[in-house]
């Protein structure tokens, strides 16, 4: 999933999977690996998505309170 684009929301859905996998053992050792791997790239992904809009709320607040 991470080769297409996706939204924060898709990324968040896919992390729930995985864990929900891990905490039901539903996964063998080379499969844990696996989704491990995937889950890092995935909290990499949704923690730079939160970051962008955190620094684009600050940007919008601070012009507003240039033009006041």
């Amino acid at each position: 999933m991470a080769t297409k684009k996706q939204t924060y929301e898709q990324a968040m859905k896919r992390l729930e999977e995985i864990v929900a996998c891990i905490d039901s053992n539903e996964l063998d050792i080379d499969s844990l690996g696996e989704n491990l791997k995937e889950a890092q790239g995935l909290i990499k992904f949704c923690r730079d998505k939160l970051y962008k809009a955190d620094e684009e709320i600050k940007k919008m607040l601070e012009e507003d309170k240039g033009e006041e």
